[in-house]
């Protein structure tokens, strides 16, 4: 049975091929060369809460009542797909933060870059959330937040997660379907991010803001907490950040092999798994937040069946409780004295 099947069925029927769609659209493999641990990553902090696999190729974070833990690509690269297969902790999982980002903070402490995926934790029972975010040139009072459920459980079996960085465009992945894309317009200038970042993968605890805008706090009896990578994927350009540009040759050829990839390009089949999504499964959006954003950003395309949906808080009109509360100052390096971003003043779980 072809996934691009006839949806106008049943809704039993409708909800069984929406999610065979999605397993379908999710069993194709990019062509990916994966590297070991130490062929492009180095320890972040939490060192002991840090433990690599005896043959390298993947690597487990913890957090426990003393630290959570972290690792960052080896080096910075201009323009890149940044991809690991990864598994969450399970149970009760309330106040946890594990991202998987690019940032440049370290180096652009005031003018810095970054896309962020960050997986939020849950009470006993309730599923794992996530969202997605992106930052340019320090753009941190423009929040560009997403936040989404999975159509599966993340603490049970590996998916992989990736995100796409051109100068074109960026689109976040889970396994092979596209959730979100943003194509770069000059409306947008430096808010685009444009500098070399580094790839980040943290677990931290994130009490005061990860879990209805925290209320329900990491709860230590349940630790030590883990999260697992592996099949590790970075391919792009190196790139020193003093430099204005990378070198020619680097330019040439990793940026175009980036464009060339087979995740650069969204097919028809791909398109048509991401509308879904973001109709079922996407309960915030930036773009439809019209008290935050009277008028969208530059780079939001407003969907009139996406915008139906939602109040003008950029919360869904039905399901989930989604009401006003204050939202935290994050830090950055999750835990590590992260830069302020943005000043959104509700949490959208709450």
């Amino acid at each position: 049975m072809d996934c691009l099947c006839c949806w106008s069925v049943s809704k039993p029927l409708y909800l069984l091929l929406f999610f065979y769609f999605f397993s379908c659209t999710a069993k194709a493999a990019f062509n990916l060369s994966t590297i070991s641990f130490d062929e492009g990553y180095s320890p972040l902090f939490g060192d002991g809460n840090l433990v690599r696999s005896p043959d390298g190729r993947s690597a487990r974070l913890l957090l426990d009542r003393f630290t959570g833990a972290g690792f960052i690509s080896s080096r910075m690269y201009k323009y890149g797909f940044f991809s690991a297969n990864i598994k969450l902790p399970g149970y009760y999982t309330a106040g946890l933060c594990v991202a998987f980002y690019t940032s440049n903070g370290d180096v652009f402490k005031k003018t810095h870059d970054e896309l962020d995926i960050e997986f939020l934790g849950n009470t006993k029972g309730e599923p794992w959330r996530f969202q997605t975010n992106l930052y340019g040139n320090g753009s941190t009072s423009h929040g560009r937040e997403e936040r989404y459920r999975l159509w599966f459980d993340p603490s049970k079996e590996f998916h992989r997660y990736s995100i796409l960085w051109t100068a074109k465009n960026i689109i976040f992945y889970i396994d092979d379907v596209p959730i979100r894309e943003v194509i770069r317009n000059e409306e947008m200038g430096s808010e685009y991010p444009s500098k070399p970042m580094s790839l980040y993968a943290t677990i931290w605890d994130a009490s005061n803001w990860a879990t209805s805008g925290g209320k329900y706090k990491v709860n230590y009896k349940y630790a030590p907490f883990v999260s697992e990578f592996k099949d590790l994927a970075l391919e792009g350009c190196p790139s020193d950040p003093i430099e204005e540009f990378p070198s020619f040759d680097c330019y040439e050829s990793d940026i175009a092999r980036l464009e060339n990839a087979d995740y650069a390009t969204i097919t028809r089949r791909q398109r048509s798994a991401m509308r879904r999504f973001r109709q079922r499964y996407m309960y915030y959006s930036y773009c439809y937040d019209a008290l935050r954003y009277p008028v969208p950003l530059p780079e939001c395309v407003i969907i009139p069946s996406e915008k139906e949906r939602f109040r003008d808080t950029g919360r869904l009109k039905f399901g989930g409780s989604h009401q006003g509360g204050k939202r935290r100052s994050r830090r950055r390096g999750r835990g590590r004295g992260r830069v302020k971003a943005s000043n959104l003043e509700y949490d959208p779980d709450m």
